[in-house]
């Protein structure tokens, strides 16, 4: 096996002459298995090798999109034409998928209440209108070249504007986007209460679940904002959603908003009124604490309002909780409408009241804080939905932002053949076959392991990544090249390993791990396959040498208590670590 920097031209069409010279296509030729008058490759493997990519491409833009409904979209001629719900829309000046957001929110709102809005003094404006005027302040500046797509980090402004149009966005292609939630965000009053529904709904659908919205105009009864229904299970929960208002901000007056420095000053009495109204089903509710919080928060440095947050509501559960009632609480504090043009950052605590399973800290077996997880799947999920808030689809059809907004060239496929120029061992160009790629982070460059099949010979090659491809690459590691597979990465507590262990585990024989356990028959015949499976991952993890106890608590050997740094603006912070015991 040799080594080289690639060259690579394109991959190439199974209908096109084969670059080797010999006049015949390419499937004919170099394409097939081996050109030495062994059969070609079947028919069948190109189905794998193809149905393998798609997974490989829907990763990517579930990872972009989540897990609702797809952005349907096409170019037709000059035209972007999109899809929302049954209407479709287009545009030529539509280049990427926030061109479309941006024009889709004036629509919804009304251009002339929009217009209305700006012949005010600004201060004097709707809050989506000061956005608006932020929002143009921040592409005067940063927008270079107009028509050109431009990338920048995520700041206040953008997950306001954009993070808002994308929620309606959401609920109009995926629900239904009543004409009173449009009312109620225009109305000063009621804009605060209608904005954290949509953001709560958008994360519900990102993390696959289908809404049921309520009639609200049904005042014969309270009732909950709406119901979601997880496709993953099938269970169904009502959603109740309420943030702290807080006067001078999101149309807030002295009126309707607290002073209160205090962030948990609404916290029980919100509880409270979301418990009164009335649920067939099992509760899911989110209230925003709506405070200030240090741009620099990290898992390890969290912002001490969440600990006072966590105690009040244990207390709450202990000593206020009414029989019978029980609810996953998310709390959550969003900066972005405090600093529209810092960066965006916000958390999100996942609690259950009345639910003592459910993400609580304190000494259990690895396998039981396994259980746990998968008991509470959907709210897991929910959990995950929510640290997306502040990130928006860039392209309309999922793919790598490098490729379609910057020209990129598209990463290898494994699989594919191409043809590297100046490759070959004679120095010309070689057709070789992609069988694996790896991205070293540390220089910025991919190693493709390729086989040639004309001589029978392996080799490396090189390619450097532009800062696009490898920003690409960050955000979809485990499908950059076309193959959905295992990311490597360092556990960095004993559960992450034990976790990682038990995929790695999912497919082997019961006979065989009981083999390596050496457990007596009478106690093995009480154990299922995932209770085999979990004890044996759990020796794993008990003989491995890596973790050591630190005050009761198994860490990574030799490790210190060092902040863990974020190159992301967004956070899904939990309560503090499980206390773990192989």
């Amino acid at each position: 096996m040799t080594s080289s920097p690639s060259r690579r031209k394109r991959k190439i069409g199974r209908n096109e002459r084969c670059p080797c010279g010999s006049g015949r296509k390419f499937k004919h030729c170099h394409g097939t298995v081996a050109s030495n008058g062994r059969a070609p490759r079947l028919f069948p493997k190109d189905i794998e090798q193809a149905r393998t990519q798609w997974q490989a491409r829907e990763r990517v833009r579930e990872k972009q999109q989540g897990l609702g409904r797809p952005i349907i979209a096409a170019k037709v001629g000059d035209e972007q034409v999109v899809a929302i719900g049954n209407k479709l829309v287009s545009s030529r000046n539509w280049k990427t998928f926030p061109d479309f957001l941006q024009d889709y929110l004036k629509t919804k709102l009304d251009p002339a209440w929009g217009n209305a809005e700006i012949a005010k003094p600004l201060e004097q404006r709707h809050t989506i209108m000061q956005w608006y005027e932020a929002l143009c302040h921040f592409q005067r500046k940063w927008v270079k070249k107009a028509g050109v797509p431009t990338s920048t980090d995520v700041v206040g402004v953008l997950g306001c504007y954009f993070g808002l149009a994308y929620g309606l966005y959401l609920l109009d292609h995926n629900v239904e986007l009543q004409k009173r939630l449009l009312a109620r965000l225009k109305d000063p009053g009621n804009f605060q209460g209608a904005y954290y529904e949509i953001l709560v709904a958008r994360a519900l659908i990102s993390a696959g679940f289908e809404l049921t919205l309520e009639d609200e105009t049904d005042k014969r009864e309270k009732h909950c904002e709406f119901a979601a229904v997880s496709k993953a299970t099938g269970e169904k929960f009502w959603i109740e959603a309420k943030m702290r208002g807080v006067a001078g901000l999101l149309g807030r007056t002295d009126a309707d908003g607290t002073r209160n420095p205090s962030a948990i000053s609404s916290l029980i009495p919100q509880l409270n009124g979301a418990f009164k109204k009335p649920a067939a089903d099992r509760r899911m509710i989110f209230i925003d604490l709506n405070c200030e919080m240090r741009s620099d928060v990290t898992e390890d440095d969290r912002p001490p309002f969440l600990a006072k947050a966590t105690d009040r509501v244990h207390r709450y559960e202990r000593e206020e909780l009414a029989d019978g009632q029980s609810a996953y609480l998310f709390i959550t504090n969003m900066t972005f409408h405090r600093e529209l043009e810092g960066p965006a950052q916000m958390v999100a605590l996942p609690i259950g009241v009345g639910i003592p399973d459910f993400n609580r800290s304190g000494h259990m077996t690895l396998y039981e804080a396994y259980k746990r997880e998968q008991k509470h799947a959907d709210a897991n999920l929910v959990a995950e939905g929510l640290s997306s808030l502040l990130s928006i689809p860039s392209t309309f059809d999922g793919s790598l932002p490098g490729v379609t907004l910057h020209g990129e060239r598209p990463p290898v496929m494994i699989g594919q053949t191409y043809s590297f120029e100046g490759a070959g061992e004679d120095g010309g160009d070689m057709i070789a076959t992609v069988t694996d790629a790896i991205v070293m982070e540390a220089n910025q460059t991919v190693t493709i392991a390729v086989h040639d099949e004309a001589n029978k010979k392996a080799y490396l090659l090189k390619e450097n990544m532009s800062d696009a491809q490898f920003a690409d690459y960050r955000n979809h590691p485990d499908a950059y090249f076309g193959q959905v597979r295992p990311v490597p990465n360092v556990s960095k507590t004993p559960y992450e390993f034990f976790c990682a262990l038990m995929r790695i585990h999912s497919d082997w024989p019961r006979d065989n791990l009981l083999e390596r356990l050496k457990l007596p028959e009478a106690q093995a015949a009480n154990l299922s396959d995932e209770e085999v499976r979990a004890l044996y991952c759990e020796r794993l993890v008990a003989g491995s040498g890596a973790f050591e106890s630190q005050g009761g608590v198994l860490v990574p050997k030799g490790s210190v208590n060092r902040p863990a740094q974020s190159a992301v603006p967004t956070e899904i912070f939990r309560p503090a670590a499980r206390r773990l015991r192989p």
